[in-house]
């Protein structure tokens, strides 16, 4: 999306750090990693929110514990450089209204649930992540995409401007990280299976659009 300060941010860096020797990030890259995971903590009960109950009541128990590891994990990456970092509040059904209505009354069935809470909350995570970066994500960006998307997956809208398509298309390639977790920890899992292919489809089809 060429936002500014995006090319300053050093990724491979600070993965090797994470992986050889993390006291060893600076307090910006600490700050960084520690902000995002606890986005990636308090991120899937919200988005459990969104779908059907059997979904949600399913995946409470393991959502709540790997939310425990992770708030534990950027506790030690803030303590260790002595830095701060924060959780974002994601967005609840009960919490939205799309285009006069409650959220969910526009969707049925389990992908339309599934993608209109990747386009809404990926886009709440993102934001966080990135001002967290030093990364500018500007404000009226923000506010065109949240109500584009939440009325086109969610709402009456039959198409997204071509900016926000973009964006979105960016904002679904977490295709890719869904399958390089479930590779790294040898999973083998059918529901990050069914994840990466219905991320990796919304992809492509607005890439294609």
């Amino acid at each position: 999306m060429g936002l500014p300060g995006a090319t300053e941010v050093d990724g491979e860096h600070v993965a090797d750090a994470l992986a050889t020797d993390p006291t060893d990030l600076s307090p910006a890259a600490a700050r960084s990693v520690a902000t995002t995971l606890l986005a990636d903590g308090v991120f899937s009960e919200p988005y459990c929110e969104w779908m059907p109950l059997w979904y949600e009541l399913g995946l409470l128990a393991p959502v709540r514990y790997g939310e425990w590891r992770l708030r534990r994990a950027a506790r030690e990456v803030a303590a260790t450089a002595d830095v701060t970092a924060t959780a974002p509040r994601f967005s609840r059904p009960r919490d939205v209204v799309v285009d006069g209505r409650p959220a969910l009354d526009g969707v049925s069935g389990f992908r339309e649930r599934f993608l209109a809470a990747a386009a809404l909350l990926h886009l709440e995570w993102f934001v966080h992540a990135a001002r967290a970066d030093g990364i500018d994500v500007p404000g009226d960006l923000v506010e065109r995409a949240r109500e584009e998307s939440l009325s086109y997956y969610a709402g009456d809208r039959d198409r997204l401007s071509p900016e926000i398509r973009r964006f979105q298309e960016l904002l679904f390639a977490d295709d890719d990280w869904v399958a390089r977790v479930d590779a790294a920890y040898g999973l083998d899992s059918r529901l990050f299976g069914l994840w990466e292919r219905l991320l990796r489809d919304e992809r492509r089809r607005l890439a294609e659009a």
